[in-house]
This record gives structure tokens, C-alpha cells and sequence, in this order.
């Protein structure tokens, strides 16, 4: 297992922010950076950012800037950027040493959690605004049009393996040991292969179990309440003490259940090449 230090997700008050609470945050001396992360399987969302969003925030493309090139395909559709990529978007959109960034999209932060994970794989402090923008505006707070204005040149330097990660062998091995887990984030059609919309091939890792993200989620998007999250982990046999890790179609939804956990003090690690990998690997594949 690779990177370090999982136990910095064990500061449950951080990962999370409601609207309200950024909203007063925006308006005192330490404004955190903002960053909209808006996206979905169709592609990165920049203009429905253009369109409206939280003021003062920056938009980030999810395909161009929170993933490197697709390459040949062996790391996945969503391979994991490097320090030196991630450094310079971070100083990109304004980070400097002592910031602390919120992130968001849409609403159920399948999108944010990638940004997250990436900012606290660098050693950014990074929280998820809970429910996006869609609670923002359910709050009554405002949004503005445009392209947004860049601000100067942050200066953060990135750190990297803040947060753990598997490669396929690890991932394998998590699933096919009864004493630990491998989740998938994926929707339940799709983990037991009666639909496959992106991959060439459907079905799942044989023995990891089945987490849709969404079922971590309220119907408008937020988290579900702390002790229902813990029933669902518990239920998928995340416990205190279980090494565990997340994977998903391409290391996007993964964040999310990472993110979810780690909400309740559980730290994951990431499968960055989740199943895209898994198939370009010609691995094999359980269904059902």
C-alpha cells in the first residue's frame, strides 16, 4: 500500500462544510479557496460554471487537470497527476501555504471528492461543501455569471502520498482476503455486470463488495447522518481497524466513499485504476 500518513482523515469536523458555514467563512479574515469541480460521466462542467456559481470561486476541469492523460489505457481511464502537475494547478487557482480550500459540485460531491483527495494527497487542507452548489442556492445565497477572476499565482508547495493508495495486486489482495475489503462505488447494475456503459467489459474484481456511493447520500444530495454511514460501512465491512480500500470505474467514485469514511474516522485507500484498469489488465472478472 502506497503513501502515507491515512490517519490524517481521523479530523471528522474538516472534511465536510455546510453552506451556511462558508458563507460566514467567506466573509471573515481567512477566506478559504474555493474551487468548483462540476462534472459527470458526459464530461467536465465548465458551462454550467459560466452560468452560475459560488462567488469567488475558480472552476477546475476534472478530465484536464485532476487526471493525467489516458495514455495507452493501462492506468485507467482517470490516471492519478503527479506532484508537479498538481503543484502547478494548485498555485494555479491561487494556493498559497497557509490556505485551506472548499470544493464542490453539483450536489452529491462525486466530482468534489476527487478535487478533495488530490488536495489532501498534496497536504492541502480541503473540505467538501456538503450537498454543492445546489445547497448553496437552496441556503438562499447568490450566485454569479462569468469566467470567473483568477487570482494571483498561489505558492503551495505539494508534498504528495498524503493519502494511501493500492496498484492492482494490493486492490487484489484486499479483495480476496477475507480479514480485509475492497469496495467498489460503483451503482449495483454495473458491479454485477448487467450493464456497462463506458468500460469494454462488465462486472466487477472478483471479491470486492458493492457500496454504491449514492446510497451514502440524502436525496438532495447531502451526506447522510454520521451513525447511518457507519451502519453502511459496517454493513460492507468497514470497521475500526479493517484495512480496506476503494475503487470504482476510474478512481473518480471512489473519492466519494474515501470522503464518506473518512466523515466518520475510517481511513480507505484509493485504487487509483479502479475497474478501467482492472479490464485494460485483462484481469479477471466476477459478475453477479
Amino acid at each position: 500500500m502506497g503513501g502515507s500518513n491515512p490517519g490524517t482523515l481521523d479530523d471528522r469536523p474538516t472534511v465536510l462544510v455546510e453552506a451556511t458555514d462558508l458563507a460566514e467563512e467567506m466573509l471573515g479574515h481567512a477566506v478559504p479557496v474555493v474551487l468548483d469541480i462540476r462534472w459527470s460521466l458526459s464530461g467536465s462542467d465548465r458551462e454550467g460554471y459560466r452560468a452560475g456559481h459560488v462567488p469567488g470561486a475558480l472552476f477546475v476541469d476534472l478530465d484536464a487537470e485532476l487526471a493525467d492523460p489516458v495514455g495507452d489505457g493501462s492506468l485507467g481511464r482517470h490516471p492519478l497527476p503527479g506532484a508537479t502537475a498538481l503543484q502547478a494547478l494548485w498555485r494555479r487557482v491561487g494556493i498559497r501555504p497557509t490556505d485551506t480550500v472548499v470544493v464542490y459540485d453539483a450536489n452529491n460531491a462525486s466530482a468534489a471528492a476527487r478535487a478533495w483527495w488530490l488536495l489532501r494527497w498534496s497536504g492541502i487542507p480541503a473540505r467538501v461543501l456538503n450537498g454543492g452548489l445546489a445547497a448553496w442556492e437552496a441556503a438562499g445565497l447568490r450566485t454569479i455569471p462569468g469566467d470567473g477572476t483568477p487570482l494571483v499565482p498561489g505558492s503551495v508547495t505539494v508534498v504528495g502520498d498524503r493519502l494511501p493508495t493500492v496498484d492492482p495486486e494490493a486492490a487484489a489482495a484486499l479483495a480476496s482476503d477475507p480479514a480485509t475489503v475492497l469496495l467498489d462505488a460503483r451503482a449495483a447494475a454495473r458491479y454485477r455486470g448487467e450493464v456497462e456503459p463506458i468500460d469494454p467489459k462488465a462486472g466487477h474484481i472478483p471479491g470486492a463488495a458493492n457500496l454504491p456511493f449514492t446510497d451514502l447520500l440524502e436525496p438532495d444530495g447531502r451526506f447522510r447522518p454520521e451513525a447511518e454511514l457507519r451502519e453502511a460501512f459496517a454493513a460492507a465491512g468497514i470497521v475500526p481497524g479493517v484495512t480496506a480500500g476503494a475503487s470504482c470505474g476510474s478512481g473518480v467514485t471512489a473519492c466519494h466513499l474515501i470522503l464518506a469514511a473518512a466523515s466518520v474516522g475510517l481511513p480507505l485507500a484509493l485504487y487509483p485504476g479502479s475497474f478501467s484498469q482492472w479490464c485494460a489488465l485483462d484481469r479477471e472478472i466476477a459478475t453477479g
